[in-house]
Order: C-alpha cells, then structure tokens, then sequence
C-alpha cells in the first residue's frame, strides 16, 4: 500500500509502522477508535498482533469468541469496553473475509468513486459518518487513493486523516477537547 511509512497515532513507532503499512491493522484500530484516546484505538492492532501471533482476518473471524475476548481483556486491556469491541472487531473481520478476501485494501481499491467507498467504508461494523469522512481523508491526503468525486469532499477542518506527526496529532486532539468544551457550554 503506497503511502505513508507510519501513521504517528500511538506514540510506539512499531504500532504506528504497523497501521500504515497493513489495511487490515489500520482498519482494526479504526474500530477501536470510539470513547478512547486516538493512542490506545490505534495501539491496538500491535497489542492484537502480539497476544495472537498474527492479525489473519480469517483467522481472528474464526476464533472461538471467548479465545478472543480473552486475548482483548489481558491486561491492559485493548479497550475499555473489551467485550463490546471483540464482537465488533471479530465481526469487521469475518466481513473483510467474506466481502474482501482478507484484505482490508480492497474495500477502497475496488471501489468506483467516493459515493462507493463511503458506502463501502460505512458498511464496516462500528463505521458511522466521521470514521468513513476521517478515512476518505487519509486515503486521499495521504495514500493519494483517487476516485471520482472523491477531491469534492474533503472538510475544510482538520481530521485525523491529516495528521502527519506527533505535534500535528497533539493540536488536532487539542482542537477536538476545545470543541467539545465549547459544545458543552453552549448545551448548559
């Protein structure tokens, strides 16, 4: 996959080399990326790998559930809801079996044009309209993917699929909490 070396999202440069060079990795921590930090969701492929000795989508897919939730609750564990997120990520996985051979790639290099990879990305369990937008965003700032009607939407703001470097990647969750403060304020 061309594109960047490594994606500097964990603080570990093995798990960030992991993210950016496995489709698979990378959409697992995509996965993970919900009510935890940007660092964990992404650390969490390579903490997979290592408990299992692989990231085989096929294999994770038919892995007995509570084998797997087991490896996803060793301490430390890969989420904070670990249950929740092993059915999810054995779930994308047999989906990455059964619509994509395996290979997570093929969810965007098959794809025909935008409104396909966003349909394409937005069928992956645990992928709502932010995730698909942040990875449409990586996939064309970064791995140059293009596809019909892809350039159109792109967001003006930043998103993770921007970030380039640690100090990128610090202002991006600086600006996401200043957001979310201001959000709160206005809701009091």
């Amino acid at each position: 996959m061309p594109g960047p070396t490594l994606l500097p999202w964990t603080g570990d440069e093995a798990a960030d080399r992991l993210i950016a060079s496995d489709p698979n990795a990378l959409l697992i921590g995509f996965a993970l990326d919900q009510q935890i930090t940007v660092q964990k969701a992404f650390a969490g492929p390579a903490t997979l790998r290592a408990r299992l000795g692989h990231l085989d989508p096929q294999r994770i897919a038919e892995l007995d559930p509570d084998v797997f939730l087991a490896a996803c609750r060793e301490k430390p564990a890969v989420h904070r809801f670990p249950g929740s997120m092993a059915t999810r990520i054995q779930d994308l996985c047999a989906m990455l079996v059964r619509d994509y051979g395996g290979d997570g790639s093929r969810v965007w290099t098959e794809a025909t044009d935008a409104a396909d990879l966003a349909a394409r990305l937005g069928a992956l369990p645990g992928f709502g309209e932010m995730k698909v937008r942040t990875i449409m965003v990586l996939l064309y700032r970064q791995y140059g993917v293009e596809l019909p009607g892809l350039a159109k939407l792109m967001p003006a703001h930043q998103t993770l699929g921007d970030v380039r470097t640690a100090d990128e990647l610090a202002a991006y969750q600086a600006g996401k909490r200043a957001a979310k403060a201001a959000k709160r304020a206005a809701s009091a």
